[in-house]
């Protein structure tokens, strides 16, 4: 019943009169070739997309991709964001919750940044619906509550109506018993300033399901039967069918003669209008009720018309040239591009600007050296040495990240001495206050410059590790790596615990393997509260050794998970005392292992911690 109540919601929300809608399609498709406005087509595209799900889902989809592309070209930011929540309505028809559930996320995003608050709330709804469909009830009544808190701000309010409606009838119990009525007749109220004839039905079959509920079934029922009139006499056949569904299971174990006819009724309405998802609901329904009769020749005839239904759809599916799961993994992959792009794009700068550092000073050396080649040998060496260094960046320019590194490492001691200066103004009590605040500022943001910098050196973006290959004992690395840190844990009164008891001796890189194990426990630490505990674990597993870092900390979310091993990763966050995040270490620890033949992953709730692995081979091939 609930997952009908979400369906019907769509109805309610996206379509005016369903008796019109073809007419509509048809009205619109006759006007689009004569639409001159570029940003007036999309809007027309995305009305197509929206009117056209109910008769054929795969129509929703190409109009909403047109819409989309045409959206983005002109930077549409209103067409972008309908595009979006018609392709959260297509994958929410097709049953892909979680994909429906992205764009729905997307839409609420776009529609954030354009401050359509009457489409957030349309959007938070929506997402509301997904997360009830997918049994995430504290998020689906969150949902609601921040849709119910946004609607107080509208000016027009006709969206309320449907999210008051859905609210009640889906959580009743969290809502309150004495605050049901209340919201029933917000709606109402709503509604009917709008001379919304279908949510105002809608209430009247939510209301009487609370007689019913509430012991008062011939009050319910005569309520519904009104409803049902209505309904079919306003065209709302999609209303009436819900309607006379709800008459016929109130009816089934009571009057089955009545039962049947309303269900016959509905089935009636449904061939008539094609409308092929409540003709399988229906025909379940009427299948079950004769098979719990035995009548066995009329359960054969549902049976038959389910199995029809079933080729049928079968053959629609086939002919549908649309794989929606792929183009959402392309969608997917085309957004993660875009994010490389911008991190290119800023390379290239970078490589810009040093090019023509380069030039300026390449420009300066050679006129010196013109100048004083007659009289100085000194000069002489230091322009072949200029030579050389010419060469050298020759060759740097080819290659992004070791350009990087060069910028970094002359970064480095100009940085360090603003870190130097301003640790030794910041003790001085003669300062104002407001300068020591601008000191300490200056401090912190030198030292974290100084972080991003070390990081920077220390990254390997060719993937060229050279190691130095030697037999050590493992656990002394540990200890050793334990022992450096444990001053860092009780700075945040954290227990750092070693429990390393294998014993055996392993063949690698020391310095680089201690360089990743000193990092995963350092983010342990970052990501830790105060009163933390962090616990180091080796032991063996054939011919390899599992090294583990686990953390009682804030965890990861999942949607980042496959993100935090990139380099200059989205996935940043700050530490639990603001600690800054650079994107780097993980990058570097995962090149390392991996350069050893191993591997390394992670398993995080987000809340409940994290525990980094680390499995090398006891002697790794080279």
């Amino acid at each position: 019943m609930k997952k009908l109540i979400s369906f019907f919601s769509l109805l309610l929300l996206w379509c005016t009169v369903c008796y019109g809608q073809i007419e509509d399609i048809r009205q619109l498709q006759k006007q689009l070739p004569l639409i001159k406005d570029s940003l007036l087509y999309v809007d027309a595209l995305n009305r197509l997309a929206m009117l056209s799900y109910e008769n054929n889902v795969d129509s929703t989809f190409l109009y909403t991709e047109q819409a989309r592309a045409i959206a983005s070209r002109l930077q549409y930011r209103k067409g972008m964001a309908d595009a979006a929540n018609n392709l959260g309505i297509v994958y929410d028809m097709k049953g892909n919750l979680q994909l429906a559930l992205r764009y729905y996320n997307d839409a609420y995003n776009r529609y954030h940044k354009i401050h359509d608050t009457s489409s957030m709330v349309e959007a938070v709804m929506n997402i509301a619906m997904v997360y009830q469909e997918i049994g995430k009830d504290p998020k689906a009544i969150n949902g609601f509550k921040t849709a119910v808190a946004l609607g107080s701000k509208l000016n027009r309010d006709s969206i309320m109506s449907l999210v008051y409606y859905n609210y009640a009838s889906l959580y009743p119990d969290i809502i309150g018993k004495d605050s049901v009525p209340i919201y029933i007749n917000k709606a109402k109220k709503i509604a009917a300033s709008y001379n919304d004839g279908r949510v105002l039905l809608a209430l009247e079959q939510l209301t009487a399901d609370i007689y019913i509920k509430n012991n008062q079934r011939a009050k319910g029922i005569a309520l519904l039967q009104h409803a049902a009139d209505n309904a079919i006499k306003k065209n709302l056949f999609y209303l009436s069918l819900d309607i006379l569904i709800d008459l016929g299971d109130l009816y089934a174990s009571t009057d089955s003669a009545t039962a049947v006819k309303y269900y016959k009724q509905a089935l009636y309405i449904t061939e008539l209008k094609e409308y092929r998802v409540y003709t399988e609901q229906i025909s379940k329904r009427l299948y079950n009720f004769y098979v719990t009769k035995k009548d066995t020749s009329k359960a054969f005839y549902y049976s038959k018309s389910l199995l029809k239904l079933h080729e049928e759809q079968d053959k629609l599916d086939n002919v549908s040239g649309v794989d929606f799961i792929e183009y959402a993994l392309k969608d997917q992959q085309l957004e993660s591009a875009r994010m490389q792009s911008k991190y290119e794009l800023w390379f290239l700068f970078l490589a810009l600007v040093a090019c023509i550092f380069t030039s300026v000073i390449l420009l300066v050396l050679w006129r010196s050296w013109t100048q004083l080649r007659k009289t100085s040998g000194a000069l002489r060496l230091q322009f072949e040495q200029s030579e050389t260094t010419m060469e050298a960046l020759d060759v740097m320019n080819k290659n992004y990240a070791r350009l990087i590194k060069i910028v970094a490492h002359d970064l480095r001691n100009p940085i360090s001495a603003i870190s130097s200066i301003s640790a030794m103004l910041e003790p001085d009590e003669n300062l104002p206050a407001d300068m020591k605040e601008l000191m300490n500022l200056i401090q912190v943001s030198s030292k974290n410059s100084l972080n991003l910098i070390n990081d920077l050196l220390e990254t390997d973006f060719d993937q060229d590790q050279n190691l130095k290959i030697e037999i050590f004992n493992l656990d002394e690395l540990l200890t050793q790596c334990i022992t450096l840190l444990i001053f860092r844990a009780n700075d945040k009164n954290q227990e750092l615990t070693l429990n390393a008891n294998s014993n055996i001796n392993i063949s690698g890189d020391y310095e680089k393997l201690w360089r990743v194990i000193n990092n995963l426990v350092i983010n342990a630490i970052k990501f830790s509260p105060v009163n933390g505990e962090i616990f180091v674990d080796s032991h063996l597993a054939e011919n390899n050794v599992i090294i583990t870092v686990k953390d009682t900390g804030v965890g990861i979310p999942g949607d980042i998970q496959d993100k935090v091993f990139d380099p200059f990763t989205t996935a940043q966050r700050e530490g639990t005392d603001g600690e800054r995040p650079f994107g780097l270490g993980l990058f570097i620890c995962k090149q390392i292992v991996e350069a050893h033949n191993g591997k390394i992953w992670l398993r995080s709730e987000e809340g409940n911690g994290t525990i980094f692995y680390i499995e090398l081979p006891v002697n790794p091939k080279r």
